[in-house]
């Protein structure tokens, strides 16, 4: 059976890739830094992203505002651990062979336990302000 693949020696090689050794223009280009944009410049590239409404007073109060349920169930895990949340809170995904992945994804779906769980975390905040 014949190779398919066309050898190409290694000098061949070595002549096109000499270009790569060289400084690009923008390179050399002195205090070329990239700038992050403004809010201003970010809204006027797109309008939509200034319609976005921002939090009210009572939501920035709020324990869990801005605050990952992911994030949320981590520090419990650490805080408490899985023994003391399937007591607390009597659901499976705490009791048996408990993991981050399948407890997350329960929790997503279903709203009562949800609720359960940021109970928890708010009752576990104001224990640590105490």
């Amino acid at each position: 059976m014949k190779d398919r693949v066309k050898r190409i020696p290694i000098e061949d090689l070595k002549e096109n890739n000499e270009h790569s050794d060289q400084q690009k223009p923008s390179d050399d280009v002195p205090g070329a830094e990239l700038k992050p944009k403004t809010n201003e410049e970010l809204n006027a590239e797109k309008p939509a992203r200034k319609e976005r409404r921002q939090a009210t007073e009572a939501e920035l109060n709020n324990p869990l505002h801005g605050v990952k349920l992911a994030e949320i169930l981590e520090r419990l895990v650490a805080h408490y651990g899985w023994e003391y949340l399937a007591e607390r809170v009597k659901i499976r995904c705490f009791s048996n062979n408990p993991s981050m992945k399948s407890s997350l994804g329960f929790l997503r779906k279903t709203k009562w336990a949800r609720i359960h769980v940021e109970d928890v975390y708010l009752d576990m905040l104001e224990e640590q302000e105490n």
